[in-house]
């Protein structure tokens, strides 16, 4: 079985798969986190892999930048591919001066403007949520490796380059949103559409009110603390 986006056959994915943007970033979580590797996409060079971890199987693959994009990508693996489980591990720009550089954000619910869900599914709310289970499950593994994890609402941006760039004050204040990122509120959506579990990690790549960020580099390789935590829900 394949998708016009995903050419991997049936047994090829794990039950749980982990979800950077970057597909470089899923290349580097497979080369340097998973044993037992082999390679089940390279569509439109959206890699995918599937390992084991701790001797549990678990797959890595990139989701692309956007709700779109990740909204194809996550609807095929729970749809076609019987996922069960998607951590989304991101990047994301802080609204807070209280999130620094390389802290992890863990989110409870995704804010957004975009149509994504009343399009796809006809959901009017501005609000998808993760799975409750999910997270409670990132939040025991985080307090078992004693890596410290902020619980919170996240914006999802259609957007990038904002022209009104002050906005983000006011979507941080009226809507209680800690960090930006582009693509948890779609594949919220799309796990609650199709009764499946998700959930979002992101590492503070960027902040919007001291201006501090990282480099591409350290945004595609050095993002180990998130990636630890996600690797562990191997089931």
């Amino acid at each position: 079985m394949s998708t016009p986006h995903n050419s991997a056959v049936e047994g090829q994915i794990a039950k749980t798969v982990l979800m950077p943007g970057d597909p470089l970033r899923a290349k580097y979580i497979a080369e340097n986190f998973l044993e037992n590797v082999t390679q089940f996409n390279t569509v439109r060079n959206m890699f995918g892999y599937t390992g084991t971890f701790q001797g549990k199987q678990i797959s890595v693959m990139g989701s692309g930048m956007g709700m779109p994009s990740i909204g194809i990508y996550s609807y095929e693996l729970y749809k076609f591919y019987d996922v069960e489980n998607i951590i989304r591990i991101g990047s994301a720009g802080a609204y807070t001066k209280d999130l620094n550089l390389y802290d992890v954000v863990l989110a409870d619910a995704a804010w957004s403007e975009s149509t994504f869900a009343k399009t796809q599914g006809d959901y009017e709310d501005d609000l998808t949520y993760p799975s409750k289970e999910l997270n409670e499950r990132i939040l025991e593994i985080a307090k078992e490796i004693k890596m410290p994890v902020t619980l919170g609402t996240i914006h999802s941006s259609d957007v990038f380059y904002r022209e009104n760039f002050a906005v983000f004050n006011d979507i941080r204040d009226n809507h209680g949103c800690v960090a930006v990122e582009m693509e948890s509120f779609a594949l919220f959506h799309n796990a609650n559409v199709l009764n499946k579990k998700a959930a979002c990690l992101l590492t503070i790549s960027d902040n919007l009110v001291t201006h501090e960020e990282t480099s591409a580099d350290e945004r595609q390789n050095a993002f180990t603390n998130m990636m630890e935590i996600a690797l562990r829900i191997a089931e």
